[in-house]
């Protein structure tokens, strides 16, 4: 039986101008995630990664081609629509944290949820359930200043998993940390996704992280990615 397509690119290209040069960051860029699945993006710096993911994500917009999130086109969708969409189908994990910091950590969490109109009982219920499969259920009070940085990094990954979306589009997500909280990031990483189903696309410099992926697309900055 075919997988179901989370995530899907097509003929993207993404131009951007800097001073009096044009500069093509992505070229008749097409890729497929299916749900489920983890995918590593990999390049050298300014090959397009970031660039990539806020594409996937609907934050930004291709020069030529589609973007579409189970199914949906994001240039299709106003603006309205797209926060709706973003906020029921995907989940964000930066390099840093980006955490709120005068909430708890399971207000920090319970944010989307309530954002996307669910209740304050069942938000905080979703909160406390993901932060204790993360290991922080004795920090759900905390604030972020009061966790290290592999706890605030966690509190990260529960919030992006809280609406339960399709895929989570992750920038460097142990890349501001130390090699064994890294390792712990990663193995929790790998749980959550076999246990939840949720797509990955991770983009890094680490290869042991590709490595642990089921795919990995290599970006060279101007032509389409190629499949690993």
């Amino acid at each position: 039986m075919t997988s179901k397509i989370v995530l899907q690119t097509t003929d993207v290209c993404r131009r951007c101008r800097q001073a009096d040069t044009d500069i093509d960051v992505l070229v008749d860029f097409n890729f497929q995630v299916a749900a489920g699945e983890r995918v590593a993006v990999v390049g050298a710096s300014g090959s397009g990664k970031t660039t990539l993911l806020n594409l996937c994500g609907g934050l930004d917009e291709p020069s030529a081609g589609t973007v579409s999130v189970c199914g949906a086109d994001w240039s299709q969708l106003d603006r309205t629509a797209r926060a709706r969409w973003r906020n029921q189908h995907v989940g964000f994990v930066y390099q840093f944290h980006h955490l709120l910091g005068e909430f708890s950590a399971l207000e920090n969490v319970a944010l989307p949820a309530l954002i996307g109109e669910y209740s304050v009982d069942e938000a905080s219920r979703r909160a406390r359930h993901l932060l204790q499969q993360v290991g922080l259920e004795h920090r759900l009070e905390h604030r972020p200043a009061e966790l290290s940085g592999g706890e605030r990094q966690r509190v990260a990954i529960a919030r992006a998993l809280v609406t339960e979306p399709s895929v989570v589009l992750m920038d460097e997500p142990t890349g501001n940390l130390d090699g064994a909280t890294a390792r712990t990031i990663l193995e929790l990483l790998l749980d959550l996704n076999r246990r939840l189903q949720i797509s990955f696309v991770v983009v890094t410099h680490d290869a042991s992280i590709a490595a642990q992926m089921d795919r990995v697309v290599e970006l060279d900055g101007t032509s389409e990615a190629a499949g690993v």
